[in-house]
C-alpha cells in the first residue's frame, strides 16, 4: 500500500469537515479500565471508524470503534475509543493511520493506556505502570516502507519517546492516587497469544517490568512525527510463569473493569494537571 502524505490527509480532512473550527490539542487511545473515560467527555462528536475514507476498523473485544471530539477537565480531546492491534491482521505499517491522522487533526500530545501482564515481580495485580520505555524486538517497524517526510525525517531519534516532565506529571498526580503507580519499562509482544513462562523469563532479564500487546507502534508513529507520549499501563494480570495459573482473557477484563473507577480517577487528575 502507498502511503502518502495525501493518504492521510483524505482521513483528516474528511473528520475536520464533521468537527468544523475545533482542534484537540490531546490525543488519547485507551485501553482495557479506562472506557469510562469516553463517556466524561463533554459536547461529544462521536465519529464511527468505518465513516473514514483511509481509516483502520477495530475488531478486538470491547473496542467500540470510534472517534469522540470534546472537552474533557477543560481541554480540548480526541479519543480513540477502540485501538489497532498487529493480532488483529493488519501490517505493522498499517498501524501508523490513527496517529499520523491525529497529528493532522493538531493533536500536541498522545496519551495511551493498556492492560498489561506484570513480568515485575515486585509489581501486584491493580497496579499502574507510568512507561518509562519499551522495548520491542518481534517484527518489523510501523515506519518500515518508504519514509513520508511531511511527518519526520527517515531516521528518527527514539530516546526521549516518554518525556520526563510528562512522566513527573504523572508521578505527582500518583502521590493522591487510590492505587499504587510504578515506573518501567513496557516489552511489547505481537500477540494473540500469552507469552510463554520461558519469554517472561528473557524479558525480565533484559529489563521488561511489564507486557502488553499495543502501544509501541503508536509510540514510534508518534516519536516520528514530533508528537511526545505519556503511556500509562494498568497490571490486570502477572505475566506468564510468575504464579502457577493459567491466563485468561476473562480474568484481564474483569480486573480491568474492577480497577477500572481509581484508575479513571487518576487519569483525570493527571488531565487536569497537565501543563498547558
Amino acid at each position: 500500500m502507498d502511503f502518502t502524505f495525501e493518504y492521510f490527509k483524505t482521513s483528516s480532512d474528511y473528520i475536520k469537515s464533521r468537527i468544523g473550527d475545533f482542534e484537540p490539542e490531546i490525543g488519547m487511545i485507551l485501553g482495557s479500565g479506562l472506557g469510562g473515560v469516553a463517556g466524561l467527555i463533554e459536547q461529544p462528536v462521536d465519529i464511527a471508524y468505518n465513516e473514514i475514507p483511509n481509516f483502520l476498523l477495530s475488531t478486538a473485544p470491547g473496542h467500540d470503534g470510534k472517534l469522540i471530539f470534546g472537552s474533557l477537565e477543560g481541554r480540548d480531546v480526541v479519543c480513540m475509543s477502540g485501538r489497532f492491534h498487529y493480532y488483529e491482521g493488519y501490517d505493522y505499517e498499517q498501524l501508523v493511520i490513527p496517529v499520523r491522522v491525529l497529528k493532522l487533526l493538531g493533536i500536541k500530545l498522545l496519551i495511551v493506556t493498556n492492560a498489561a501482564g506484570a513480568i515485575n515481580k515486585s509489581y501486584n495485580v491493580g497496579d499502574v505502570m507510568i512507561i518509562s520505555d519499551h522495548i520491542k524486538f518481534s517484527g518489523a517497524s510501523p515506519l518500515r516502507g518508504k519514509n513520508v517526510e511531511e511527518f519526520g525525517p527517515r531516521f528518527f531519534d527514539n530516546s526521549n519517546t516518554y518525556p520526563e516532565h510528562l512522566r513527573a506529571v504523572a508521578r505527582e498526580c500518583a502521590k493522591n492516587a487510590k492505587l499504587t503507580v510504578r515506573e518501567g519499562v513496557y516489552f511489547f509482544f505481537g500477540g494473540p497469544q500469552f507469552e510463554s513462562p520461558a519469554e517472561i523469563r528473557a524479558a525480565r532479564l533484559l529489563g521488561g517490568d511489564a507486557a502488553g500487546m499495543s502501544t509501541v507502534t503508536e509510540a514510534l508513529t508518534a516519536a516520528h512525527c514530533g508528537l511526545p507520549v505519556l503511556g500509562l499501563s494498568l497490571m490486570t494480570n502477572m505475566a506468564a510463569g510468575v504464579l502457577d495459573i493459567p491466563l485468561s482473557g476473562d480474568d484481564v477484563n474483569a480486573t480491568a473493569e474492577r480497577v477500572g473507577p481509581l484508575f479513571q480517577e487518576y487519569f483525570i487528575d493527571i488531565i487536569r494537571s497537565l501543563p498547558k
